[in-house]
């Protein structure tokens, strides 16, 4: 059985070093940072922590792109904590805690509605979709007893039915949100109550207990951390409930309060902390106890949703409660997004909206010239007489005068015509998208075997916009590489030691340490150059013997990172597995137990490390954390020999500029030399450096920083100049190279995906040496493409760059003669343009007037690279992009530096990799890897937006042709607005009679195969031509629409013309006719037929006839038998045969012509696929129809 807890010797203190000071490993300032490496340099609106800046950053109402914001802070650290602006805590003390304000209790809630505020609450959401409002308004009217037209029950059932179906969907998903609720309220916390730890529900705890947490227990509330079970006040917590990170982090409790035990001493004080906020990384507060002020900060807390690992027991005071917990304040989901398919859906309503007007005004006039014409008759006229005889004293009835009855007439027909505008469809989409979702969800092409993820839809609503895709932005690191960082080679002091990238000696990979008969193993093995380890070994005392070991102790040391013990299959072997929030990091501390230098303790106090054998003890006198300003992160030591140094490893653009350039100048360059070579390669480099302090510059430190730990405002800024001041004047000990390689089909994917038309930008932090490296590996630039470089220090240098770049662009597009070849597929004209850009750059071009320009640039070129971008630029470039093309965008990224990014963008996608899942749960769908895009896209998302453009077509059509013939009917029967349909049928045939053809046909059709869609990424581009959803499809459907209810009205009522049959055997005939035509045109259109479709298709027009036949049945409703007395005579079969003929020739034959004569690339696809002669149509398919240009915004 394995056992995870932190490995602890019992170590005596390092000798001759009683006279160092001791502090916290941690200093209140910052959490460990993910993003430690200098490849990822994010902005920071807070303390030192890029990922708190992250939180901050998204808190703010309003944003700037271009501003990295580093020198801002929350308005929270910039002023004195008063009693006005903080709230007071009062340790084991309900009564005095809760005297001023009652803080809020634990119990949560998730739940949208209660019993009380569901009805009211749910029908007010489902209502803000206008086309409800219209058929409530419908169903409104026909409750007057002057416009009734059909029964007042049966006219309110169909909105009756959509908003049940969605109201149970509703109530559903809250009730499983609810019972989420009860079980977390109902968990039990051990809560310290009169003089005794008794179990408490969760909902019970108050702001002000105190808390005993046992090991793998969650976190009931935010709590300070008061005593853990560790001597030195460690405490480990797994935060991946909280934002998806499974690594554990280190807390600590304070030293003033580790011995107190509530059991044995009473404990009281009094915290002053800020008000409850959104900011998971970040907090400010100070606590009072025995008449000391202790600060603390967010390495002091633990919150709600984290678990406690690797100890035993911790106890804390409660903070925050219930609502006001971190966790339930970023309880909000990602943005709504709608379909760009649906907004451009409520056009085409507005036309049918309009159209729908124009043929009530028709009756409505009509009928007036009727009612004018007829006026000396309307007293008489059989079916109509305004007069009642029934009575002795003869009276009107239902005529209200010329003006009103043409007023009604006009809204009688609003009510007879109200299926025009289909509100079948919207549920109808509902129900494809679930659909849809659960075949991507189950398509076996997008699992990821390593990670064990499957594809997630989190966003039911934008499924065809996956079909729509013109530009796509990716994060690099963890989105199109591992993230799965390997130390390869470094350089020490001027010298490059790579061991040939290739022929390293397998041999000495590992590196042992025995403790008391029990061997002590690194978890991973890492490659070793053999040169180095022979100078380790033999030329340790030689000066670049020295430099060596410092190098790695360096790399030992200067981290956050926990070593963990964990059993192995070989009882007397125990690995160490070294727990981070930086992949960089855990590759370093790995790269220096291989070789030799084992951290293999950790404390708040000091760190033991095994260097070539030997046990050594450093006492952690300060660390500095990793932040976006510096790009540095520092510790400082207080070694064995009683020396104090300080080593920094951090980002060459700020290392280089702290360094003594004055000492050893040679190695520096050579240094710089080196790393531009690694650049190169594609890895990432760090810099590492390091000083000895005097005596002086310790204890100046040593105030300063706590001046600064302690301070009450502006705490996070003055750490920040601590820090500046110490880190100074550095020795440059080298570098490290470290790979991040590609993922699997990485290259292949973007080949893919820009054959298809798609535009791929890449936006990420690396160095541009490195991004330009990897742009090579992975097939987004070619040696054939022009590079564009942009590093501009100034407004004005940029504005010269972007125009120099522009009118080089527009000579060599002059050249080309092509005004594509900029732009296209890989390889397609000599004149491919590549644009690169750093960040810096665009700190003056976003937000200012200069992103026209660069927008110009972008779009001339094929592939754009941004190096060196902050998080908030990332959403910056997307917006660009965004407001200024009618273009469908996507964001795809991994990390929390990605989230503005996957928000910003129509599409969100994210990767569940070593980040974390921040991203995933910003992002609208999930997946394991970046190559699974390409299915996504170019499979499921051409299937999508193709199916759903049809449904949305074939919907109209149907209601619209249902509409017509009850226009025509109008017309023959002086516009009274009498039908012969029955109000059944009416209200049955969106439902029943032709809802399910349209929704299986919308999850199971497939225009093309997957293998057809993938070997020709080029027909991707109908979504981007919108070839299945377009203005001119509309109405040529409509003029379709026209002609098919001719056929199905004026056949039969040429066929009984002077007959005695009656209205309601004709409405049947139109009822089942229309039905069957529909059906069989849906049929027409599908090109996978499957037992399914067919039960759909021929199951509806069953199913129908059965209706017709009840509802006829029925001798209390109108029509009685009717439906038997029409089928009896000859006419009724020759019509059904004649409509279905009459009306479908002409779309059989435009359909031939189109397809025969103007094929679409999907249409050639599917007749070579049909013949099996795919192979033989590759020519063609280099012919297709190029990509067009979609308007500008």
């Amino acid at each position: 059985m394995t056992s995870n807890r932190p490995l602890l010797i019992p170590s005596p203190r390092t000798p001759n070093t009683h006279d160092l000071p001791t502090l916290p490993v941690f200093p209140d300032s910052a959490k460990p940072s993910s993003a430690m490496d200098s490849e990822n340099p994010q902005p920071t609106l807070n303390s030192s922590s890029s990922r708190r800046s992250i939180s901050s950053a998204q808190s703010k109402p309003s944003m700037r792109y271009g501003s990295r914001g580093a020198d801002s802070e929350g308005a929270a650290s910039q002023k004195e904590m008063n009693d006005e602006d903080v709230r007071i805590i009062h340790v084991n003390d309900l009564a005095q805690t809760n005297e001023r304000f009652e803080f809020s209790g634990n119990s949560i809630r998730t739940t949208k509605y209660s019993v009380i505020t569901f009805l009211p609450r749910n029908l007010f959401e489902q209502f803000h979709r206008v086309a409800y409002l219209y058929f409530l308004v419908i169903a409104v009217l026909n409750q007057l007893p002057q416009l009734a037209v059909f029964g007042r029950g049966v006219s309110i059932l169909p909105l009756a039915f959509v908003l049940l179906v969605t109201a149970v969907k509703d109530a559903y998903e809250d009730y499983r949100r609810h019972r989420s609720d009860r079980i977390e309220n109902n968990r039990l916390a051990s809560v310290f109550v009169n003089h005794q730890f008794q179990l408490k529900k969760w909902k019970d705890v108050q702001v002000g207990e105190i808390i005993k947490i046992q090991a793998n227990e969650g976190i009931p509330c935010d709590m300070v951390l008061l005593s853990t079970s560790d001597p030195t006040g460690v405490a480990y917590v797994q935060t991946i409930n909280l934002d998806g990170e499974s690594n554990l982090k280190t807390r600590y409790a304070k030293q003033e309060t580790l011995s107190k035990l509530p059991e044995k001493d009473r404990i009281a004080g009094m915290i002053k902390c800020e008000k409850p906020n959104r900011n998971i990384y970040g907090f400010q507060a100070f606590m009072e106890v025995d008449g000391k002020r202790l600060s603390l900060g967010p390495s002091n807390i633990v919150l709600r949703g984290c678990e406690l690992k690797n100890t035993h027991w911790a106890l804390g005071v409660a903070v925050y409660a219930g609502r006001e917990t971190k966790v339930m304040l970023n309880s909000s989901g990602a943005p709504s997004k709608r379909s760009r398919l649906e907004t451009r859906m409520n056009y085409e309503i507005i036309m049918l909206s309009l159209f729908l007007v124009v043929l009530c005004s028709v009756v409505s006039l009509c009928a007036a010239v009727w009612l004018r014409r007829e006026n000396d008759n309307l007293e008489d006229i059989l079916f109509y007489r305004k007069k009642d005889y029934s009575e002795d004293e003869v009276e009107n009835y239902k005529y209200y005068g010329w003006v009103l009855e043409i007023v009604f007439t006009f809204l009688m027909s609003i009510i007879v015509f109200q299926v025009m505008i289909p509100i079948s469809l919207y549920i109808s989409m509902e129900l494809v998208r679930v659909g849809q979702a659960y075949f991507m969800i189950r398509d076996g092409q997008m699992y990821d075997e390593a990670s064990n993820a499957r594809f997630q839809c989190r966003a039911l609503n934008i499924n065809e916009d996956l079909g729509q895709i013109k530009y796509v932005f990716s994060d690099k690191t963890g989105t199109l590489t591992e993230n799965k960082m390997e130390f390869q080679c470094a350089s020490i002091w001027g010298v490059d030691y790579n061991g040939g990238r290739g022929s390293l000696e397998k041999d000495q990979l590992v590196h042992n340490v025995q403790i008391d008969g029990i061997v002590l193993r690194p978890k991973m093995n890492v490659k070793a150059d053999p040169d180095l380890l022979r100078l380790l070994r033999s030329e340790k005392d030689t000066n670049e013997g020295k430099h060596v070991h410092e190098f790695f102790l360096a790399l030992a040391a200067c981290n956050t990172i926990v070593p963990l013990v964990t059993d192995s299959s070989d009882p007397n072997v125990r690995l160490i597995d070294y727990q981070g929030e930086s992949p960089d990091e855990q590759a370093l501390v790995y790269a220096a137990a291989a070789y030799g230098f084992m951290l293999i303790e950790r404390t708040s106090g000091h760190i033991t490390i095994d260097i070539q054998g030997e046990r050594q003890r450093f006492s952690v006198l300060g660390l500095h954390e990793f932040d976006s300003d510096r790009k540095r992160m520092s510790v400082i030591l207080g070694c064995p020999d009683k020396t104090v140094k300080v080593f920094v490893k951090g980002a060459d653009t700020t290392m280089f500029s702290v360094t003594d350039r004055r000492l050893n100048l040679n190695i520096i360059r050579a240094t710089e030399a080196h790393i531009h070579a690694y650049s190169s390669l594609g890895l990432r480099t760090l810099v590492v450096g390091m000083r000895e302090l005097t005596a002086s510059e310790f204890e100046q430190w040593h105030s300063s920083f706590e001046a600064a730990s302690t301070a009450l405002y502006g705490r996070a800024a003055l750490l920040r100049k601590v820090a500046g001041n110490i880190e100074n004047n550095l020795i440059i000990l080298g570098a490290s190279g470290i790979e991040d390689k590609l993922q699997l089909g990485v290259p292949e994917a973007i080949d893919s995906l820009r054959t298809a038309g798609v535009q791929v930008w890449v936006l990420t932090g690396d160095k541009q040496e490195t991004a330009i490296s990897i742009g090579y590996s992975s097939k987004l630039l070619t040696r054939r493409m022009t590079q564009i470089l942009i590093n501009s220090s100034s407004k004005e240098s940029c504005r010269r760059s972007l125009e120099d770049a522009i009118l080089m662009s527009k000579k060599l597009t002059t050249v080309s003669g092509d005004e594509h070849s900029t732009r296209g597929s890989p390889g397609h004209g000599i004149t491919s343009l590549a644009l690169i850009i750093d960040g810096t750059s665009l700190v003056y071009i976003l937000d200012s007037e200069l992103e026209e320009k660069l927008f110009e640039l972008a779009n001339r070129c094929s592939v754009v690279l941004c190096c060196r971008v902050a998080p908030l630029q990332k959403a910056g470039i997307v917006a660009l992009v965004k407001n200024r093309t009618a273009d469908m965008t996507l964001a795809i990224g991994d990390g929390a530096n990605d989230v503005s990014m996957i928000q910003m963008a129509d599409v969100g996608v994210g990767i569940s990799g070593q980040e974390g899942r921040q991203a995933v749960m910003a992002s609208d769908f999930a997946m394991g890897q970046f190559r699974f895009l390409v299915p996504l896209l170019l499979v499921h998302g051409h299937w999508n937006y193709q199916r759903m453009g049809y449904m949305i077509l074939y919907n109209f059509y149907r209601n619209a042709v249902f509409v017509l013939i009850l226009f025509w009917y109008v017309l023959f029967t002086c516009f009274t607005l009498t039908t012969a349909i029955t109000e059944w049928s009416s209200m049955l045939y969106s439902i029943i009679y032709t809802a399910l053809p349209t929704i299986v046909v919308g999850v199971l059709d497939k225009d093309l195969s997957r293998v057809t869609l993938l070997s020709y990424p080029q027909l991707y581009g109908a979504g981007h031509r919108q070839e299945c959803y377009n203005t001119k499809l509309f109405w040529v459907t409509m003029v379709d629409t026209l002609w098919q209810s001719v056929a199905v009205f004026f056949i039969p009522l040429f066929a009984y013309w002077g007959s005695t049959i009656d209205t309601s055997s004709i409405g049947d005939l139109w009822t089942l006719s229309v039905v069957i035509l529909v059906n069989i045109h849906l049929a027409m259109d599908i090109i996978r037929w499957s037992w399914i479709t067919h039960a759909a298709i021929w199951g509806s027009i069953i199913a129908t006839w059965i209706c017709v036949i009840v509802i006829d049945a029925i001798p209390s409703l109108v029509g009685y038998w009717a439906i038997f007395d029409v089928m009896k005579t000859g006419p009724f079969w020759l019509c059904l045969l004649a409509i279905i003929i009459a009306a479908l020739t002409p779309r059989f034959f435009v359909k031939f012509l189109c397809q025969y004569y103007s094929p679409c690339d999907v249409q050639i696809a599917r007749e070579a696929e049909k013949f099996g002669n795919l192979r033989v149509s590759r020519p063609v398919q280099i012919e297709m129809n190029p990509i067009m240009e979609l308007p500008r915004r």
